[in-house]
């Protein structure tokens, strides 16, 4: 990859991992309720799973997603659906530190699955991609994208975590907590109408 890619590849890539999604939000609301050393197969599910993802998209499925509409269209609408589910459930998620059943932190597949639904994702790992991997070296460059976006990513995912596992503290009242989850779950929430109307 040409030298003078780099810098605008490590600004995209910080530009759109530490800003606020549907990963971030289900990681700090994680890391708040369950801790941070509890939270790390979620966080790294995250973190190896986008750019797997963005690398496979790199490769092999970049230009199926960009000529097929309808394939496109389906990916964008279910993912949105699923992150509507996950908004709700985040929403009425109980007491920090309640791990019963299903209410536990993300597993690693799962994070990893989940980033193959998340509309942000597939919009993200088709414009970098698109962008960034050249012709003439898809391999190299390809590998390149996804290197620079697992490790900022991983910082990321764990800056995240971290935040809201130190926001928990601060979660001492039902009342807080509440207006911790409904602001996850809203973050999440503009994130999907975003994503939906673009």
């Amino acid at each position: 990859m040409p030298a003078d890619l780099i810098p605008a590849l490590i600004a995209l890539a910080i530009a759109t991992l530490f800003t606020p999604g549907p990963n971030n939000a289900m990681l700090a609301a994680s890391g708040a309720r369950f801790g941070f050393w509890p939270t790390a197969p979620h966080f790294f599910g995250v973190a190896t799973g986008f750019p797997l993802m963005m690398l496979s998209v790199g490769l092999l499925l970049g230009g199926l997603f960009q000529t097929s509409a309808w394939l496109a269209e389906g990916l964008r609408w279910g993912g949105a659906a699923l992150l509507v589910w996950i908004a709700w459930k985040i929403a009425r998620s109980g007491a920090v530190g309640r791990a019963n059943g299903a209410d536990r932190p993300m597993r690693y597949l799962s994070a990893v699955a989940f980033q193959w639904v998340n509309p942000k994702a597939w919009s993200m790992a088709i414009a970098a991609t698109s962008q960034f991997i050249l012709p003439a070296s898809p391999v190299v460059t390809a590998t390149v994208v996804a290197g620079t976006f697992l490790g900022f990513g991983i910082l990321s995912a764990m800056t995240w975590t971290y935040a809201g596992q130190a926001i928990a503290r601060w979660l001492t009242t039902p009342a807080r907590l509440r207006a911790f989850n409904l602001t996850m779950a809203g973050l999440i929430l503009l994130s999907v109408a975003a994503l939906v109307m673009h």
